[in-house]
């Protein structure tokens, strides 16, 4: 039976940790995703608010994957006179059928290319000829030819002739030629108007590459949602070590930059003292898209985030969350398109206040795509559950199991540090080698080996 009182009020009106996220998942999506164009140089990190559309054939033109001879016909080739072909150069005239030309990775492949042949899969000779000759040809006559052509040639010098033969190169391949190979056809990675990625992606250093080779000088963006962050108590050290009843301030340095990595604009990072009207005005003086705020959100003498949220008129749409540290956590509408999520005041209840609510709810905001398919993962070890509520428990990854972390009260902070993500433990707990989920966190991994 739920017992009397406030404590069974909470119980009974908490929300289940899933739908808590959903919630929050849907309220990001409720309005419209502004946009921006940006330069390259500037959109690392946000999010496409448009597919990403060819403007260009990739490659544009028949390009040389590496660097060798470009041939055209059966060989063996006589090498052109004509010099190489490189990269950024104009085009190059046709390859007539029985010659080679010298050329480099990324040069445009003269017309007429049957294939080219890489540097160290072909050899040359010097040889004597008046004119390029056809595969059956030297081949017939391989043995004959020779004899003509020096004789011609002992002729022509003896009366001053101006045909002498000239001395020219002979290409052989070592391997099989097969046609079109290394060879990059023009179009062989997209055409122009293909859809090269969805909107809602993040944009990558290698989304900047293809984009660039695209043909994009700007990106339309989705424009990071604003946050302020306001940090209560009239307990909280902003410098120094904790001395009479006063303790440092582990939220204010952890909030801005993890919000930062979730794709939000961090306006400011305030602190207000545990006053209710400092509080009223602070929030309802913000233009931001989403208010976080720490502590104040249980029922104690200072606890000032219910009255200002009913005084300002907001909407809770979750007031207690069935997860464990951090079940005060709540989250209101106090405008059409501006939200407010309340975070315990302990810094690990507020890290799972950050991902249960702010997380998902900043996703939409930004105009990310939902994650689908949640990470899941075999713990190594049996975890101790609550009897009626999800934990979050701070684990590491190793040989593909996860490793639960000892320090994972709602206070601490030195289990989460290390932590390679949050196991989703449900009510009850779980046994080795069950599949949860894992909450990852939006920065590498810490390095391997420093918890056992």
């Amino acid at each position: 039976m739920t017992p009397p009182g406030r404590g069974g009020e909470e119980r009974h009106r908490a929300t289940p940790w899933a739908e808590a996220r959903a919630l929050a998942a849907r309220a990001g999506r409720t309005g419209p995703v502004r946009s921006r164009r940006v330069p390259l140089a500037e959109a690392l990190g946000r999010v496409l608010a448009e597919p990403l559309v060819a403007l260009t054939d990739l490659p544009s033109f028949d390009t040389s994957a590496m660097d060798g001879w470009a041939v055209a016909g059966p060989g063996p080739w006589m090498v052109s006179e004509g010099g190489s072909v490189l990269a950024g150069h104009a085009r190059a005239a046709e390859l007539p059928d029985g010659e080679a030309v010298r050329i480099a990775t990324g040069a445009r492949v003269p017309p007429g290319t049957t294939a080219v042949i890489r540097t160290e899969h072909a050899r040359t000779e010097q040889t004597r000829t008046r004119h390029a000759r056809t595969e059956q040809t030297r081949t017939e006559r391989a043995g004959t030819e020779q004899t003509r052509t020096e004789h011609a040639g002992t002729e022509c010098a003896g009366t001053g002739s101006s045909r002498a033969p000239a001395v020219g190169v002979r290409l052989h391949a070592e391997r099989e030629v097969l046609p079109g190979q290394d060879i990059r056809p023009r179009g062989q990675e997209c055409r122009s108007g293909d859809e090269l990625l969805l909107a809602g992606g993040p944009v990558t250093p290698a989304v900047l590459g293809l984009a660039a080779a695209a043909g994009y000088d700007e990106l339309v963006t989705v424009e990071r949602p604003r946050v302020d962050v306001l940090v209560l108590g009239d307990e909280l050290l902003t410098a120094g070590l904790p001395h009479d009843g006063l303790i440092r301030d582990a939220l204010g340095p952890l909030l801005g930059p993890w919000l930062t990595a979730l794709g939000a604009d961090v306006a400011v990072t305030r602190r207000i003292e545990d006053d209710a009207d400092a509080l009223y005005a602070a929030v309802t003086d913000s233009r931001a898209d989403l208010v976080i705020t720490t502590g104040g959100t249980a029922a104690g003498p200072v606890d000032h985030v219910h009255p200002v949220l009913r005084k300002a008129g907001a909407e809770l749409l979750v007031d207690g969350v069935k997860v464990r540290p951090g079940h005060p956590m709540l989250l209101a509408r106090l405008a059409p398109e501006r939200h407010l999520v309340g975070l315990p005041g302990n810094p690990l209840a507020a890290v799972s206040g950050l991902l249960t609510l702010a997380e998902p709810l900043l996703r939409g905001l930004c105009g990310r795509r939902p994650v689908t398919e949640p990470y899941r993962l075999p713990v190594r070890d049996d975890v101790h559950g609550h009897p009626h509520d999800t934990r979050l428990v701070p684990v590491v990854h190793r040989a593909g199991r996860a490793v639960p972390l000892h320090y994972n009260g709602p206070a601490m902070l030195r289990g989460i540090a290390g932590a390679d993500g949050l196991a989703v433990v449900p009510p009850g707990g779980a046994r080795a080698d069950d599949v949860l989920e894992i909450l990852g966190l939006p920065w590498p991994s810490p390095t391997e080996g420093c918890f056992t």
